[in-house]
């Protein structure tokens, strides 16, 4: 097990390494595996950023984000231009079914609302608007529709990808399902097997939600 000390240590020398953050504007506090970020930046893509490279960390258990977004002057803009512009990102995305979503701001904190069929569409349209200008926040309301062919075959094709992946993560990954929710739970070697994981039980066809319980080991 690795040490808070070693944790906060490597955490904070990765965000030095990424060239898109101030790490002298985040401050680090790691108690008992649990990531505690604190702080101003910004933007909220930067805040994603950071957020993003912590869970990245080897050792780290849990996060708590206590960073502010505080735009300058120059990234400041009306809810209604941020609006227009979110509806206009998104409909010249390929990726993204804009005519299912809506789009709410209030303050700069865009809430997105409406159903997909697949988790990459709905993953497309959040990466699209956390980078525009003068945006705080961002809250995540998308639903997806599409459903399996059966319950037997969504834990079945999950554990086929896993399979496909190569190496010899898949036997290490026992893939518990309720329902519409897929559980991931045993050893991966690094941090890049347990997000291609999480990925792989994304693109079954029904999932709603994934949970985490993979170990690094």
């Amino acid at each position: 097990m690795r040490s808070d000390v070693q944790i906060q240590s490597d955490l904070m020398a990765e965000l030095k390494w990424e060239p898109s953050l101030d790490e002298d504007a985040i401050q680090v506090f790691v108690k008992d595996g649990v990531v505690t970020l604190s702080g101003q930046v910004p933007s909220y893509i930067q805040k994603w950023i950071a957020e993003r490279t912590a869970l990245g960390v080897f050792g780290v258990k849990a996060l708590t984000v206590q960073l502010t977004v505080n735009l300058p002057q120059s990234s400041v803009r009306s809810d209604a231009d941020i609006a227009r512009l979110a509806q206009s990102v998104l409909s010249w995305n390929s990726l993204v079914p804009d005519e299912r979503l809506k789009i709410m701001v209030e303050n700069g904190w865009i809430t997105i609302s409406g159903e997909v069929q697949w988790d990459f569409e709905k993953r497309a349209a959040v990466k699209a608007l956390s980078s525009l200008f003068g945006v705080t926040g961002l809250t995540d309301l998308i639903h997806l529709t599409r459903k399996p062919r059966s319950p037997l075959a969504l834990k079945t094709d999950i554990e086929a990808a896993l399979r496909r992946s190569g190496g010899d993560m898949h036997p290490h990954i026992d893939v518990i399902q309720e329902g519409d929710c897929i559980t991931l739970s045993g050893t991966v070697h690094n941090d890049f097997e347990r997000s291609m994981a999480k990925r792989i039980a994304w693109r079954a066809p029904g999932v709603q939600t994934v949970v985490d319980h993979l170990q690094i080991g």
